[in-house]
């Protein structure tokens, strides 16, 4: 990795739709550390999210979108390194696609997720973010976990490593961009991974609970990467596919960064991720319309019990001093001048029955 590419992209970038039909699912990449939205899933001049030959010959009514983000750990390779936490890149990514779907009038699309290494653990945490927003102000943020059915994880290192294999996957991933003869500031940078690591593992044991309502396919390197002065695997077999009930597992024949680039149709990797694609393709639509009838009733219920709470915390009140109209008028949100001006007209009422 040289210096940095003036044509990195950021946030949302749109890199496939259907010519002559509307697209009925959202499939989103996300790259790891020191990943890039395009050059992650291209090899020889060829991204199979969008050439034509590839994924879209298989996903006809795909729409495809790649998430780029500052995921540099080192300015060693030229760009600058990035100051956020996973908690900010996965509120920016929850943020900047339901913003991408809001104008595409696309917010109830099924969504699948591609992750590429640490790319997995934002997407855990983006969607264990999306599902905490019920407040009636952000309850927009929770159709990202909603709508999204299938997560495929590449070499991603998941709760079956102890904290310690975790540092030593990061390290491994961090050293790919220290270049040879600059280990004397190494030191930083681990001391940096090894605060992380923890907090990967959290991120991991909030997922959990959500896991059952993903289709999740895990895959794992079957390469070791080559560092110059030794062979190894960046993210072992039982950290990127831990054995669960109800996912499916496979190895691809690339190491780390390769197991994310095919160049044809042909190759095994390929087509085992896209056949898992087309299959969760076809299946999502009918389970996310079922869920959407079951998170609208969710959220109303929240915001019905939102609108009592404000309406008690103005003036305490008899549980039928408010007409029902009102209690259960849920389509939007309350405003609290709404909720002021129906106190003093209630107010007004009273008193002048009690003048009678």
């Amino acid at each position: 990795m040289g210096l940095r590419d003036p044509q990195q992209v950021f946030g949302i970038q749109e890199l496939y739709r259907p010519d002559h039909e509307p697209a009925d699912i959202d499939i989103v990449a996300v790259h790891g550390l020191n990943g890039d939205a395009i050059k992650t899933w291209t090899s020889n001049n060829v991204c199979w999210l969008n050439h034509r030959d590839l994924l879209p010959k298989y996903l006809k009514r795909a729409r495809v979108l790649t998430w780029g983000y500052n995921a540099n750990i080192s300015s060693l390779t030229g760009r600058s390194t990035s100051s956020e936490r996973i908690l900010q890149h996965a509120q920016t990514l929850t943020a900047q696609l339901h913003a991408d779907r809001d104008l595409e009038d696309a917010n109830d699309r099924p969504i699948i997720f591609l992750c590429h290494s640490l790319g997995g653990i934002i997407v855990k945490r983006a969607l264990a973010y999306s599902a905490s927003r019920h407040a009636s102000k952000i309850a927009h943020l929770h159709s990202i976990y909603t709508c999204t059915f299938a997560i495929l994880f590449f070499g991603t290192p998941h709760h079956g490593s102890s904290k310690a294999r975790l540092l030593g996957s990061l390290q491994k991933l961090a050293s790919l961009a220290v270049p040879n003869g600059v280990v004397q500031i190494e030191s930083s940078l681990v001391n940096a991974l090894e605060e992380e690591s923890e907090t990967l593992q959290n991120i991991t044991d909030q997922f959990a609970p959500l896991m059952a309502n993903f289709r999740i396919f895990f895959f794992w390197e079957q390469e070791k990467t080559d560092f110059k002065y030794a062979k190894e695997y960046i993210v072992d077999e039982t950290s990127a596919a831990p054995i669960l009930d109800n996912t499916e597992r496979c190895g691809i024949a690339a190491d780390h960064r390769g197991m994310c680039k095919f160049e044809r149709s042909t190759s095994q990797g390929f087509r085992t991720a896209v056949a898992a694609l087309r299959r969760y393709g076809l299946e999502a639509p009918q389970v996310i319309s079922s869920r959407w009838t079951k998170t609208a009733e969710m959220l109303s219920e929240n915001r019905r019990h939102e609108a009592m709470e404000m309406l008690r915390g103005i003036q305490p009140r008899p549980a039928d001093a408010f007409p029902s109209e009102t209690v259960h008028r849920i389509e939007e949100p309350f405003s609290r001048k709404e909720i002021l001006d129906h106190v003093d007209r209630h107010k007004r009422v009273t008193e002048n029955n009690q003048c009678k």
